[in-house]
């Protein structure tokens, strides 16, 4: 019969598991981030080709109900304009609290790394793949 294991050494494999899986995920996560902006890259080069016109972006509440300035310009890349992307390449979540102050200055966005997949874990038809994302606005 095998001897049991003590209790602080389970402890600490699964520890050092839960670390090892969440270092994965991070690499994961990078790679995909270079991809995506690999994507944003070649997309904006195309968009200035084809003389494709950048509009301003503008945030929404959480509610939908609102609409602040930004002070971005840039294209949504899905149609409920939850996300877009600046002139820059510069990738943006475009939701944000509601504030009566954000009516009268607007609000400040940071910028997000991009996804490969916009809307990863939503319904069913509310995901999109960013490179099909890319492709509709271009009009492709």
């Amino acid at each position: 019969m095998p001897a049991a294991v003590p209790e602080d050494d389970w402890r600490e494999r699964r520890a050092d598991a839960a670390t090892e899986r969440a270092a994965a995920l991070d690499r994961a996560r990078a790679k995909e981030t270079v991809r995506a902006r690999e994507l944003i890259s070649a997309f904006l080069e195309v968009a200035r080709e084809r003389g494709l016109e950048p509009e301003p972006l503008r945030a929404r509440s959480y509610d939908g109900r609102r609409r602040y300035r930004t002070g971005l310009t840039g294209w949504y890349l899905r149609a409920n304009e939850t996300v877009g992307v600046d002139t820059e390449g510069r990738f943006y979540l475009l939701s944000v609290p509601a504030g009566s102050m954000a009516l009268l200055r607007g609000v400040t966005l940071e910028e997000s790394d991009p996804p490969m997949v916009l809307g990863r874990g939503a319904r069913d038809g509310e995901s999109i793949d960013l490179a099909d994302a890319l492709r509709r606005v271009l009009g492709d």
